[in-house]
């Protein structure tokens, strides 16, 4: 394993965040921002992400809106938006449902019909690309696929779909998120639906699925936005950093979602950020260096974290008011280097709440 600077090299992963001289939103040309969890929750903005966003764009970044979330139209994530006082497009949204729409089209006849078991967002990508959807496994669908239908899909819908499965009809879904945040705290996503019918059907069939982090979602954003210098901005490890990991760009995790510190610190290779932030207000500013110390502990800012006797530590270094997302990335710097050394697993607990958090 060879590592400079954190920077990934081939054989090794991550050992640490990266630092930015400059803010990130004059440092990349187009930021890649999932909606739920980071923009918004349960339909309500999240703290600090209006003003962030307004800021970054009037500097000149651009905003693209990337979604796994197939239930609703780019049109109508495009009026939320511009609702919740970030004006918006249709064309700034990229939505799994179009990720699949356009892999379905590839793979079956124009005209052909195809069961849909989700929202009219679903229903309008698959138009969109000369796609029929059809309600029935009677109406000889030439495909299945299923999106986010939001929490008054009917239960029969499932049946429907695992009818036409258990037939041996192909299987595609938009995504397999098993989470989404809302107000009210985490739900089921898209993904818990397909495990319905896959239990239905007795495990024997497996769908096609093109959200983020698999390579349909990043083609489709590449197509759609023409991002030169792009920057994945995501609260999910498995999803937004990853799917920046498969596609080679850099990413900023942001702790507003679902993802937390313990599971940022657990992270594997392909799940590790390039960046931490709080919120998106980590858009506006710079990154603080996470250097390595000569006595094998990491330093950010005003703390140093170390890993040792199955446990990670930090403490400050310095007087004065010490920022704890700057220990974050100190721990982050701890924990992955210490698991490209090979250590178990690492108690986090008392670090977490020596920072507060």
């Amino acid at each position: 394993m060879t590592v400079q600077g954190g920077r990934e090299r081939r054989g090794g992963g991550r050992t640490r965040p990266e630092g930015s001289a400059e803010p990130l939103s004059g440092a990349y040309d187009t930021a890649l921002l999932d909606l739920d969890g980071v923009v918004y929750a349960g339909g309500l903005a999240v703290p600090y992400a209006v003003e962030s966003l307004g800021a970054a764009r009037d500097g000149g970044m651009r905003l693209a809106y990337v979604t796994n979330n197939a239930l609703r139209t780019p049109e109508a994530v495009a009026e939320h938006l511009t609702e919740l006082g970030v004006p918006a497009e249709a064309g700034d949204v990229v939505t799994s449902a179009q990720a699949v729409a356009r892999l379905i089209a590839g793979e079956v006849p124009p005209g052909s019909r195809v069961l849909l078991i989700g929202g009219e967002g679903l229903a309008v990508a698959l138009r969109e690309r000369g796609l029929v959807p059809v309600e029935s496994a009677d109406d000889d669908p030439v495909a299945v696929v299923q999106g986010y239908g939001g929490p008054e899909l009917p239960w029969k819908r499932f049946a429907e779909a695992a009818y036409a499965v258990g037939r041996g009809v192909p299987w595609y879904a938009s995504n397999t998120d098993l989470t989404i945040p809302g107000a009210r705290g985490i739900g089921p996503g898209n993904g818990a639906a397909v495990e319905v019918v896959r239990i239905a059907t007795g495990g024997r069939f497996e769908p096609k699925a093109a959200g983020k982090p698999l390579p349909p979602m990043h083609r489709e954003t590449v197509l759609r936005t023409g991002a030169e210098r792009p920057l994945v901005v995501g609260d999910r490890l498995d999803t937004d950093i990853e799917g920046a990991f498969n596609g080679g760009v850099d990413s900023l995790l942001v702790l507003t979602g679902v993802t937390d510190v313990a599971q940022l610190l657990a992270a594997v290779p392909e799940h590790r950020p390039t960046y931490v932030a709080a919120d998106l207000r980590g858009l506006l500013t710079g990154q603080p260096e996470v250097v390595a110390s000569g006595d094998g502990g990491f330093v950010c800012g005003a703390w140093r974290a170390s890993a040792g006797g199955g446990a990670l530590s930090v403490e400050p270094v310095a007087a004065g008011e010490a920022d704890p997302m700057d220990g974050v990335r100190a721990l982050c710097g701890a924990a992955w280097s210490a698991a490209e050394a090979g250590a178990g697993t690492l108690d986090a607990e008392k670090a977490i709440a020596r920072l507060g958090l």
